[in-house]
């Protein structure tokens, strides 16, 4: 049935959903690579669009910026639309000195800065991590694709604008790139026994000075795309 956030009906929405945080993004892949695309959300213009590609069903579908919007999105997905899988297709800022400038980073696990896991209650530290079997799909597809990955721990953070020192100190532990989202997902698959994994571009680098337009967030993202619908 619909939700607060999603008018879709819940056999309107595929098993695996591929999300950007950009909804004008979720609609460039519709048109670009989907067949038989049906926007079938819009509430609150975060589209949502099912088709196919190569014939199988797929769902593509905005989740906005921050954890608490990855977080409501992705929930009701997991537990009232029956989605199985769920890969972020996004955006991240580089901190590693051998990440760059539209490099693909997946997330094997996520750090975060967040208190997102308070809910649960647990009686220590939650470690977020990636699915394994998406994970291995994700480096298969790139290998086939001749696409370059680095795989390893990013950082979702609360803070868009961190305090240079922050960043420096998630660096020195060997952190590849900072993101907003990922450990919120990974921590809704892991309550709702289903699978999570966070493929992103390198837009921008903390500690180069280099950057992607506006535009090219939008559409510049090709490379992870097809990396990410080669999965399937």
């Amino acid at each position: 049935m619909p939700t607060p956030h999603n008018k879709a009906g819940v056999n309107q929405i595929a098993s695996t959903v591929f999300m950007p945080g950009d909804p004008l993004r979720a609609e460039y892949i519709s048109k670009n690579y989907l067949t038989d695309a049906v926007k079938v959300t819009e509430v609150r213009n975060m589209y949502g669009f099912t088709g196919k590609y190569n014939g199988k069903d797929v769902t593509v579908m905005g989740h906005g910026m921050g954890m608490p919007s990855v977080g409501i999105y992705t929930y009701e997905l997991y537990n009232f639309y029956n989605v199985d899988n769920i890969i972020r297709i996004g955006s991240a800022g580089g901190l590693a000195d051998d990440v760059n400038l539209r490099d693909l980073v997946i997330g094997m696990g996520a750090c975060t800065d967040s208190n997102f896991a308070w809910q649960y209650g647990l009686p220590g530290t939650f470690a977020p991590i990636a699915d394994f079997s998406l994970l291995q799909k994700a480096v298969a597809s790139a290998e086939k694709l001749n696409v370059n990955v680095k795989v390893g721990n990013i950082i979702s953070t609360d803070v868009f604008y961190s305090p240079k020192e922050a960043n420096e100190k998630w660096r020195s532990m060997g952190v590849l790139a900072v993101e907003m989202e990922a450990a919120a997902l990974y921590m809704n698959a892991a309550k709702s026994g289903k699978k999570a994994l966070c493929i992103c571009t390198i837009s921008d680098h903390l500690f180069k000075e280099e950057q992607l337009s506006v535009e090219e967030r939008q559409t510049g993202f090709d490379d992870m795309i097809k990396v990410a619908l080669g999965m399937l």
